[in-house]
């Protein structure tokens, strides 16, 4: 099973963390957005390598899920971080306001369908997480789930429990998890905010909502600050990604992916020459065919006569 190894942007599994004191900006490499272009286009080069090696291993699917407030760049991070992956091997899901059947289920139902399979990536754009960050700054929402709407502490611990086995199961079976948490400063959120308003290319991603839940900005982290303390384990990490410079940030995560593909597969060059071996090995590779006998392998064609 996965484990994720110590970094400097693991959110920690001791409940101390703190998305108020979160850095947003790179703390201790100041350098120029081409320097970290040029850097995550070599991961983005390198991942696509290691999605192949994660094809052939077989062993392994990956999960990435990422979660930010609104303007943090979840949508450009994905496309460029997943660039140079072969788009047979990766699937992208975008999980927006459940639908009504969906409602109908438990909150884990509507996304289980959109789990990888093994040898691929999977990408969730939002995810399970929505049930307890959005909702829990607007529990309304819960009466479409025929769930109270004044949900009492225990409610939500339920359910960071619920996602918590969710994730185990899920890594205990060849599953390996990395979630993204890609952290915005508010002035910078204003910038892009009102850059969609300004920028005529930009005006489709403007939302009017945008400003109402911007208002909420206080109960977002603390939605937040409860979720990522409960639910970071080292089966399925949590990473928070400063956001302020989209280079940086997309850099950070591409190497984040490597680094923990890279762990899952680091013996897989072993298993291909093991099987290799194998078939190196077989009647069939070491002995020369009997030219007068027919092999498992031949399927001989005779042309149909009579009617």
């Amino acid at each position: 099973m996965f484990k994720a190894k110590p970094h400097a942007l693991l959110v920690p599994y001791d409940g101390e963390f703190d998305p108020r004191e979160a850095p947003t900006e790179p703390q201790h490499e100041k350098k120029k957005g081409e320097h970290w272009k040029d850097l995550l286009e070599e991961q983005v080069k390198a991942l696509g390598e290691a999605q192949y090696r994660l094809y052939a291993d077989g062993r392994y699917a990956m999960l990435l899920v990422f979660q930010a407030l609104d303007g943090a760049g979840k949508d450009s991070t994905i496309r460029h971080v997943f660039a140079g992956v072969n788009p047979n091997g990766l699937v992208v899901t975008s999980f927006k306001q459940p639908s009504a059947h969906e409602a109908a289920h438990d909150f884990l139902w509507r996304t289980s369908a959109c789990l990888p399979e093994r040898g691929t990536v999977g990408v969730f754009n939002r995810s399970y997480y929505e049930e307890v960050i959005v909702v829990r700054v607007h529990p309304q929402f819960l009466a479409t789930q025929r769930q109270p709407v004044q949900p009492t502490p225990e409610f939500w611990a339920d359910r960071y429990r619920a996602i918590a086995d969710h994730e185990r199961h899920l890594a205990e079976q060849g599953t390996v998890i990395l979630k993204f948490w890609l952290n915005i400063s508010r002035d910078e959120q204003q910038k892009r905010l009102l850059d969609r308003i300004e920028n005529p290319s930009k005006n489709w991603k403007f939302n009017p909502g945008d400003l109402d839940e911007r208002d909420r900005w206080n109960d977002y982290l603390a939605a937040y600050h409860d979720c990522l303390k409960a639910t970071s384990r080292p089966w399925a990490p949590w990473y928070a990604i400063p956001a302020d410079n989209k280079h940086y940030m997309q850099w950070q995560v591409a190497k984040l992916v490597n680094e923990a593909s890279s762990s899952s597969t680091s013996n897989s060059r072993g298993r291909t020459l093991q099987r290799r071996a194998n078939w190196h090995n077989t009647k069939l590779v070491s002995s020369p065919p009997d030219r007068g006998a027919r092999t498992a392998n031949c399927v001989t064609l005779t042309p149909r006569t009579g009617r």
